[in-house]
């Protein structure tokens, strides 16, 4: 742990981010290292309770909401999602991935809820972000690290289902759309609006008290400032603690919306090393906890997505170690990177959790060296 301090503390020192809350937990050991502050001006120092916006490590959260649905019966993995959402009853496909989007055939099968699941709905991001399609899609997919730049749910799945997909249904493994695609499914399946589904069935019984779509007025102290980097070396401010979480958006994202602390995703992440058992309560069958944390793609399919995947797999919600590239990556490892500079994993066969959150925005999709570095530091 002091070389994890050490870490954390070089890239503070160095003004790469303001402040980071490392995690590691070995079975009941748990250990935290913090090091710099809130903010930039040093206004507070990070700590334990420090809040942020988590982004896509949001993803497996919602996956194991859609999966609770999925066990009540109220759809099936092979269910068609036009049932409950019906603007994505005619799907058509560009006919090549390069070709423009007004040249385009039928969806040769309807998008299923395992493909929601698996990332392979036809709709996301590839390597190439220059396609034609995929052009088109920025324009209904935006940054998710913004939220209230989204509309309402209606609105975005109309406009979604006006993009082309790049590929047929189940055919690719693309990044992004998915988990908003099911975060809206959850919503219609259940009757309930998402934030009100996941405090219901998912935070309440965890006790993640800190985790929402929102940070209510006496939590701001804990939030942290987002930053990206300005292009000259420094940083700049991308949401400030009265900004964009100050009330749940009008789309409340299942693929990156919420804002959570360590502690609290640690507990999540004690749900899945438990089989989805928590507090005597089963949340969710083992069954669908092994489906959620084993790979689902082909070879070629993570191939294809080795700009975001670098070579491992992925379960539902979330990336699946399936080669042991680096020391890491521990085949089995489970869990995905944040857009705002965050990270969390779990290691089934030795039941460890690491969990690095900071509040400077990555770049691209590459994980950063500090997301690197701390990896290097828990596989020890």
């Amino acid at each position: 742990m002091s070389a994890l301090h050490e870490t954390l503390r070089r890239y503070v020192d160095d003004g790469t981010v303001p402040g980071a809350v490392g995690l590691v937990a070995r079975g009941d050991s748990v250990q935290v290292v913090t090091a710099g502050a809130r903010d930039a001006e040093g206004t507070a120092p990070m700590d334990r309770g420090s809040l942020f916006r988590i982004a896509s490590i949001t993803k497996p959260v919602t996956a194991a909401a859609l999966l609770m649905l999925v066990e009540e019966g109220r759809l099936a993995l092979d269910s068609p999602v036009t049932e409950w959402l019906p603007e994505l009853a005619d799907p058509v496909v560009v006919r090549t991935p390069s070709a423009p989007v007004d040249d385009v055939v039928p969806a040769a099968r309807p998008i299923t809820v395992e493909d929601l699941l698996s990332s392979r709905p036809g709709w996301g991001f590839p390597a190439d972000f220059s396609l034609p399609a995929v052009q088109a899609l920025f324009g209904v997919q935006k940054d998710g690290r913004a939220p209230q730049a989204y509309p309402d749910p209606d609105t975005w799945l109309t406009d979604l289902a006006r993009v082309p997909l790049l590929h047929q249904p189940g055919e690719a493994w693309l990044y992004g759309t998915a988990s908003d695609l099911q975060g809206i499914l959850i919503a219609r399946a259940s009757g309930r609006p998402l934030p009100e589904f996941l405090a219901e069935r998912i935070f309440a019984p965890l006790g993640m008290k800190d985790t929402a779509f929102e940070v209510p007025k006496e939590r701001r102290d804990r939030f942290t400032t987002a930053y990206r980097p300005d292009g000259a070396g420094g940083l700049e401010v991308a949401d400030t603690p009265d900004g964009e979480w100050s009330s749940v958006a009008a789309f409340p994202s299942g693929g990156g919306g919420l804002v959570s602390t360590a502690d609290d995703w640690l507990a999540f992440a004690r749900l899945l090393l438990n089989g989805g058992a928590a507090g005597g309560r089963t949340l969710l069958s083992p069954t669908s906890v092994g489906r959620m944390t084993t790979d689902h793609l082909t070879a070629a399919q993570r191939e294809t997505g080795a700009l975001f995947l670098e070579g491992q797999g992925w379960g539902y919600g979330g990336s699946v170690d399936v080669s042991p590239v680096d020391p890491w990556n521990v085949p089995g490892r489970y869990g995905w990177v944040g857009g705002t500079g965050t990270a969390a994993h779990i290691v089934p066969s030795t039941g460890t959790v690491t969990i690095l959150l900071t509040q400077v925005a990555m770049e691209n999709p590459t994980p950063t060296p500090l997301m690197r570095d701390f990896w290097r530091c828990t596989a020890q």
